[in-house]
């Protein structure tokens, strides 16, 4: 390889980084779940459902605690975490109860929407704690107080149910 395709690499790559970074892992990956391989066990039609994975993006950790006599605390800190849920569609035809009538489908569907999460954390307080001057100035040793921080998850789903004729 010579100079100028080196140059062109590098060009290419840099495109590439900066158009991952300039939009985020917020898209999904689209998936459609193959389910014709049950048509043979059903008494129908197999249903078909498509929807995506969400890619969370972590931010940066919270919940340190600062402990009392200025020692900080130990801490497991919470991370927060941010993703999209994609939409979702499942369809179901529905079987054949009455002879030439048209069953229809069932389906479910759940729009894009934006989900937050934080991480369970855990604090340990310091065990040593700020001389009180009866004990020639060395710190005095006590039971450290131990907290669990609870997990989080906010957002809204609006999934719809209904039926249509085929």
């Amino acid at each position: 390889m010579n100079l100028r395709s080196h140059a062109g690499l590098g060009l290419l790559a840099a495109a590439f980084a900066s158009a991952a970074l300039a939009s985020p892992a917020t898209a999904d990956a689209p998936v459609i779940v193959p389910l014709q391989g049950l048509e043979p066990v059903l008494p129908m039609d197999a249903p078909s459902v498509a929807t995506g994975v969400p890619t969370p993006i972590p931010g940066a950790p919270t919940g340190f605690h600062q402990g009392s006599g200025g020692l900080p605390d130990l801490t497991l800190p919470r991370v927060p975490l941010s993703s999209t849920l994609s939409e979702t569609d499942v369809a179901a035809p529905l079987p054949e109860v009455l002879r030439d009538s048209e069953p229809g489908t069932a389906g479910l569907n759940s729009p894009r929407s934006e989900m937050k999460a934080v991480t369970p954390g855990a604090v340990v307080g310091n065990p040593v704690h700020a001389p009180k001057g009866d004990g020639l100035g060395l710190p005095d040793l006590g039971i450290p107080q131990v907290g669990v921080l609870t997990p989080a998850l906010n957002g809204a789903l609006d999934p719809q149910l209904g039926l249509a004729p085929s």
